[in-house]
């Protein structure tokens, strides 16, 4: 695993899985809007996939619903998650402790994530992360189909930063999503194993570096500004 740039300076994040462990809210969301259109699935394992890629494509891929029964099934999820579901979710140990440090030293952090915004926001805020991001984005939930390559798109035009290949900057997520959405925008992915990600998949879909915890997070990043 090469060195990561000396002069880094920009940190793009992902929110559930590399933040927030949110898979407990987000499952049951999607439990109850398959119980809504008279689908019900008890198993949570088999609903995993649907952390981290857009709900409307999750919906389609994973229960081969038609477009507009799709979209129906996102708004019974986003009833729950609005109300219960976006604050049954945990801040993994160590992120703060790594958030502190990583703006001690001087990086600019950003948040990139498929999660509507008008949610994001609610939850940096609840768990009192939003003070160490001078950015946060996320999709907007008016508008279906916007994939990671747009919300990081997003993050970096309010950074003041070029959309396609800005210097500097690195995507740090856990999902091939993050991935993929870092290599469109041209932008290097630390991928984390400590979120949701198969075996394997991050290093199947190129993240340039690949770490455990927060803490070799923290050992990644702060070693490559010594």
């Amino acid at each position: 695993m090469r060195d990561l740039p000396k002069d880094l300076h920009w940190l793009l994040f992902d929110l559930d899985g590399t933040l927030t462990d949110s898979a407990p809210g987000i499952l049951r969301c999607v439990q109850y809007a398959l119980e809504q259109c008279g689908t019900p699935e008890p198993d949570t394992d088999k609903l995993r996939p649907f952390i981290g890629p857009p709900l409307l494509d999750s919906f389609q891929q994973f229960c081969g619903m038609p477009p507009e029964r799709a979209a129906y099934a996102v708004a019974q999820y986003r009833e729950r998650f609005s109300k219960i579901g976006m604050f049954e979710n945990n801040v993994y140990p160590g992120i703060p402790q790594l958030l502190e440090r990583l703006t001690a030293h001087g990086y600019v952090l950003a948040v990139a994530t498929s999660k509507p915004e008008v949610y994001t926001r609610q939850i940096m805020e609840h768990f009192a992360l939003t003070k160490y991001f001078t950015v946060i984005a996320g999709s907007d939930i008016h508008k279906e189909g916007e994939t990671k390559a747009d919300v990081m798109r997003l993050a970096l035009r309010r950074l003041g930063l070029p959309e396609q290949q800005p210097s500097r900057t690195v995507m740090i997520g856990d999902r091939k999503h993050d991935v993929m959405g870092a290599k469109e925008c041209g932008v290097p992915c630390i991928g984390v194993r400590y979120g949701y990600a198969a075996p394997g998949e991050l290093e199947q879909y190129g993240a340039e570096w690949v770490t455990d915890t927060p803490e070799t997070l923290a050992g990644l990043l702060l070693e490559c500004t010594i």
